[in-house]
């Protein structure tokens, strides 16, 4: 189906939601009044075509095929995502890396499948133009470092392909508009790979919510919080490429892992959305430190000038009125947490370990086992779970997440993760170090999905949750 006809028939499914740019920015001013206070607001970028001529990529279907896949990056990370894709029967076609070794290695991987040998794009930094633009290639999935994302997933979605991006997406507002446009220009789905949304407790606690078990949400948690000094100052890896984004920004460099799950459970972009963050953090001393403890004197990274702080926390406010917290930490010696916490009116869950409390449970008001409520489990578990954690992946959602994109497309189904979230949960990462950068200032959300042409009534009583990560 060619992009003119998809874009005929994406526009009679949005279009009796239409409205002006006019009235947008009308109830855009009127929005920011009601906040009472004088937030900063992140602008949005200029282009020729007006913004009421996008149509939305909300609810969307994939074309419904058997996906020809490649992958450009293909180090630890898309080394062990070719290997779920493959463990879930994906079909590859193509392989690309500025490293020829680790492309041949991946191609390896592919034949042992029982797979054609896949075609390899390793001639330099550019090479995956070349990629973009192939025949025989319809989903092409990035695994790169950040600053590659969105100049590949452009030149995807620009070639008439899906795409899918490792997280953050993207690192700026404007990258986050990039993206947003793309995808509604094209009519093809850009959809971050944020594994984290999959696993086993989010999964559940997902469904528990969706079945009214907490009441009314009222608030959540989210974070990373992790320890990677190590990692950060290797010599291999993301120790080439991701210790210098500590030089350049000071904020929550990387929200989505604990914000997507979140997110998820309070409808995000499905009945709710992001409104303002205020946003802090701590005095940077943990590469500083750790640098003096491991580094000769002579190591050319005594130069470098480390200042995002050890410890990045920030608070979003919904249009709904719900709050989420979100942390970060890489720096500092701190045992893995994503924290993966939300409350409601009868209930409260917390993670890491996890516990479940719903109001009158336990007279002493003890914690409980979320193993009570199993009958919640989602469906993907109990299909796949077995095979996602022998395929492993962060203890098999990495492969319930490929498993799943697979069968979204397979059926012709809209992607669980769309491009409106894409934008607006990697948003957190350049609003937070906005609003550090200002004194902690509240700053005002971009509302990517409205100006795609929705009005913002109608779009907040939407309920398009129910469809999300479906059984259907």
């Amino acid at each position: 189906m060619d992009v003119k006809k998809r874009k005929m028939e994406n526009n009679q499914e949005v279009k009796k939601h239409d409205f002006s740019r006019r009235k947008f920015l009308e109830l855009g001013t009127a929005g920011a009044a009601y906040l009472g206070f004088a937030s900063i607001a992140i602008a949005t970028p200029s282009q020729a075509e007006p913004l009421d001529k996008h149509a939305s990529m909300k609810a969307v279907s994939f074309e419904k095929r058997e996906p020809r896949i490649a992958v450009i990056g293909t180090g630890g990370r898309g080394t062990s995502l070719l290997g779920n894709l493959l463990d879930a029967g994906g079909n590859i076609t193509a392989i690309c890396d500025i490293v020829a070794e680790k492309a041949e290695h991946a191609a390896i991987m592919v034949v042992a499948a029982g797979q054609k040998q896949p075609k390899l794009y390793i001639n330099g930094p550019r090479h995956y133009e070349e990629l973009a633009i192939s025949k025989d290639v319809d989903f092409v999935l990035i695994a790169t470092p950040w600053n590659w994302h969105v100049p590949m997933a452009l030149a995807v979605l620009e070639s008439d392909k899906d795409v899918g991006l490792e997280v953050p997406a993207c690192t700026t507002i404007n990258e986050c508009w990039q993206l947003v446009r793309a995808s509604e220009r094209s009519r093809r789905h850009c959809m971050m790979l944020e594994n984290c949304c999959y696993d086993y407790n989010e999964t559940l606690v997902l469904r528990m919510i969706q079945a009214g078990e907490f009441g009314k949400l009222l608030y959540g948690e989210g974070a990373y919080l992790h320890d990677l000094r190590s990692e950060l100052f290797s010599g291999k890896g993301e120790g080439l490429w991701r210790r210098a984004e500590h030089t350049r920004h000071n904020g929550n460099l990387y929200p989505t892992h604990g914000l997507g799950p979140v997110a998820n459970y309070m409808s995000i972009n499905h009945g709710d959305s992001f409104a303002y963050l205020v946003s802090m953090s701590t005095l940077q001393l943990g590469l500083d430190l750790y640098r003096k403890d491991h580094l000769k004197s002579d190591d050319s990274r005594w130069n470098e000038r480390y200042i995002c702080g050890d410890m990045n926390t920030s608070l979003i406010k919904t249009a709904k009125g719900l709050t989420i917290t979100v942390k970060h930490t890489v720096s500092t010696p701190h045992p893995y947490s994503r924290v993966n916490m939300i409350a409601g009116t009868h209930a409260i869950f917390e993670d890491y370990p996890p516990r479940i409390y719903v109001d009158g449970m336990n007279a002493n008001e003890s914690y409980g086992s979320l193993d009570a409520f199993k009958k919640y489990e989602h469906p993907l578990w109990t299909r796949n779970g077995e095979i996602a954690r022998k395929s492993g992946g962060h203890g098999g959602m990495d492969y319930i997440m490929l498993a799943r994109l697979l069968d979204c497309i397979r059926k012709g189904l809209p992607p669980d993760i769309d491009v409106y979230d894409t934008a607006s949960w990697s948003a957190v990462g350049p609003v937070s170090i906005e609003s550090v950068a200002h004194g902690s200032a509240p700053v005002r959300f971009p509302d990517f999905y409205v100006v795609a042409g929705r009005e913002m009534k109608l779009y907040l009583l939407l309920r398009l949750d129910k469809f999300r990560f479906s059984d259907s």
